[in-house]
């Protein structure tokens, strides 16, 4: 998962410090002395001193290489399409407190300091600082509380923080094993790596699962009869996981993490036995919503758990075995999926999991803390976990998104576009969408603060991001229509070739991170993934039937690479220009634009491979039979083959004339996204010190 980490905050007074007898006090590291000031212009713009004023060609730009490497062990993105909750960053806060703390003196000095700025902090930077501020708080009177005890050979030399003191779970930990654990929160070795296996498998069936459809989908929706109704199978899973999430990540901060991971994983299983069992397309697509709720919070939450007891100075290292988890889930989900579908029936896609989860969910019951996330606090109510949520924000997202795809999916594709229920869902989308925004730019702590999506550099990383995202959905959904659809393959071919989509993107993703340690440069990433992402999508619609087999993987491999080399890019520049304390607002704000992309990527590309196909189908299908083949291969793709020669030439005509429409449309995003990050500057990577 992509995760930052906040600074400490404004860098204390000297004069101060030199009074204070604290012991407490830590020093501050050279890479915060040095880090660049913030200021606005005349025109109301951020702007920064020394290093993040220049651009990659700069020498005098500089981040510390220490701070950046830490960054970019997680930077490449882990999950499906999954929303990072701002919790995730919070977490990793507390955790950074067990390496050092601040004396009273300097966070008293931080907050006059903060008082007399004249810029003042946003709602979610205020309240992640003041949850800061009360952790230490209480860490310090923890502390002082420990003084008051007389020691004894039990006492430990080093003053534990609250939550590495408190208990870990319904278990019996022995004192000994607690100082020996690497592990935070005292939970022994044994028991950290079964619960870690058990997170890792469930990881693995939600990657598999938010993939099987890629390859699948035409052999499912044609089971219905309703192939014009196939964007729905992927864009309820993706909505609902990223609606869902910030709720999710901030609900565990109240109440624990164990409760509503379990709740989370029992979604996933329960829905993912319903759609072993649908038997209706409606039937289905309730169950693809309901595994995305699953899924999405699984995943989040998983990873949560992960950063609350793994140290943040090895957690780069378990970062590695999320990413490894991620490809493999992710390449077999779409290898296998098409393959599953022919030989065993597509059932059994969704039912050889059940067994897998019911292991996962016994081991999570087991073995996690139930006061994992709390750091010594009582639950909260839910009422009062709710307060500080931006609820209404979610809800609008989520309501608007769904008013569009609706009206998208129905427009011309299964009624007309005066249809009522076309109308008025484009119409519901018409307010509910302005109203988001303005619940945005009220709210304390927005989930997408608006003021990051105005501004460059910002704006520019973030939209071209979004445009990524929905470029590799798009691709991903329509490549095995084009097999299957044009060149007639089988879901099982279909689905392998897919694999090296998954397989160029994860290689590209890790080379990206070598890459820019390697070159010490930022922006470059970016440009490349970019353009190889409008080569890979004009290579798309350039796709021809007749060709040798290896020419058809040859055009998924730059588009791919693109994804690999965008998406970890992205991240680490978007933290590179983005201040200490706004880092991870701006993560959250990132990876939800990402989310909303890959789901408008599906939902799009099939309003328009829908809509030309039936233009398409009108213009060259001709005879006597032409309205009876016309609903008949709308419905199943897989009936195509079956069909008479002289209808079968008409039809695939059809399909790739719609397809490669669709992919030149893509083609003219990605030319935009190319513009978006040419003219964006950003610091380099320092020397070594």
């Amino acid at each position: 998962m992509t995760t930052s980490t906040l600074g400490q905050g404004v860098t204390p007074n000297p004069s101060n410090l030199s009074t204070s007898a604290n012991a407490d006090a830590a020093p501050i590291p050279a890479a915060r002395r040095s880090r660049p000031r913030r200021h606005r212009d005349h025109a109301g713009n951020d702007d920064y001193d020394g290093s993040m004023a220049g651009d990659d060609n700069d020498e005098g730009s500089h981040i510390d290489p220490n701070e950046f490497d830490l960054m970019l062990s997680r930077s490449v993105q882990s999950g499906g399409p999954m929303l990072e909750p701002e919790s995730f960053e919070y977490s990793m806060l507390r955790n950074t407190r067990r390496q050092g703390s601040r004396s009273r003196s300097q966070r008293r000095q931080r907050r006059r300091d903060s008082a007399a700025s004249p810029y003042p902090e946003s709602g979610a930077e205020c309240g992640a600082i003041a949850d800061i501020e009360h952790q230490h708080q209480r860490d310090y009177e923890h502390r002082q509380s420990l003084d008051t005890k007389p020691p004894h050979e039990e006492t430990p030399l080093l003053f534990p923080s609250p939550s590495t003191s408190s208990s870990s779970g319904d278990d019996d930990i022995d004192p000994k094993d607690t100082t020996a654990t690497p592990y935070l929160g005292g939970i022994s070795p044994a028991r950290f790596w079964t619960l870690f296996l058990g997170i890792m498998v469930a990881y693995f069936v939600a990657c598999f699962d938010s993939t099987i459809m890629a390859s699948s989908h035409p052999v499912i929706t044609s089971y219905f009869g309703s192939s014009n109704s196939a964007s729905w199978l992927s864009t309820a899973f993706l909505l609902t996981s990223t609606a869902f999430q910030p709720l999710l990540g901030g609900l565990s901060d109240a109440v624990g993490r164990k409760g509503p991971y379990i709740a989370t994983m029992s979604i996933f299983l329960i829905s993912t036995l319903w759609c072993t069992l649908a038997q209706s397309m409606t039937s289905f697509i309730l169950a693809r919503a309901a595994c995305g709720l699953g899924a999405g919070g699984m995943m989040t939450l998983g990873s949560i758990i992960i950063s609350d007891l793994v140290p943040i100075e090895i957690r780069g290292a378990y970062q590695s075995y999320i990413n490894i988890t991620f490809g493999v889930g992710a390449m077999l989900g779409a290898g296998l999926g098409g393959m599953m579908a022919d030989y065993l029936g597509w059932r059994w896609e969704f039912g050889v999991q059940i067994p897998i989860l019911v292991v996962s969910l016994v081991i999570a019951v087991v073995t996690i803390p139930h006061d994992l996330g709390l750091d010594g606090r009582e639950t909260q109510p839910l009422r009062e976990a709710m307060k500080t949520f931006d609820s209404k924000g979610s809800i609008l997202m989520s309501t608007s998104v769904t008013f569009l795809i609706l009206g998208l999916s129905l427009g011309g594709n299964v009624v007309p576009w005066s249809h009522p229920y076309v109308v008025g869902s484009l119409t519901f989308f018409a307010i509910f969408f302005p109203l988001f925004l303005y619940v945005e730019t009220i709210a304390t702590k927005p989930i997408m603060p608006m003021h990051l999506v105005q501004h460059s550099p910002h704006m520019n990383l973030i939209f071209s991001n979004h445009i990524a995202a929905f470029l590799s959905n798009a691709i991903l959904f329509n490549v095995p229509l084009f097999f299957q659809g044009v060149l007639l393959t089988s879901a099982t071919t279909s689905g392998l070739r897919l694999v090296i989509c998954s397989a160029v993107a994860s290689a590209a993703g890790t080379a990206t991170g070598f890459l820019i340690t390697y070159t010490r440069r930022l922006k470059w990433p970016l440009v490349v993934g970019a353009i190889l992402l409008f080569f890979g999508c004009l290579s798309l619609a350039a796709m021809q039937r007749g060709w040798p087999a290896i020419f058809y993987l040859l055009c998924l491999v730059p588009g791919s690479a693109g994804q690999g080399f965008q998406f970890p890019g992205t991240f680490m520049a978007i933290l590179a220009v983005a201040d200490q304390r706004k880092q991870a607002v701006v993560t959250s704000t990132l990876i939800l634009w990402r989310s909303l992309g890959m789901v408008l990527g599906v939902a799009v590309s099939s309003l328009l491979v829908q809509n030309a196909l039936w233009g398409y189908l009108e213009m060259y299908v001709s005879g006597p039979d032409k309205e009876a083949v016309i609903e008949l291969v709308r419905q199943s793709v897989e009936s195509i083959r079956d069909l008479e020669p002289v209808y079968r030439e008409q039809v695939v005509q059809s399909y790739e004339a719609a397809l490669r429409l669709t992919f030149l449309f893509c083609s003219v995003l990605a030319l935009i996204s190319v513009l978006l990050v040419l003219p964006v500057k950003l610091p380099r990577l320092g020397s070594r010190k």
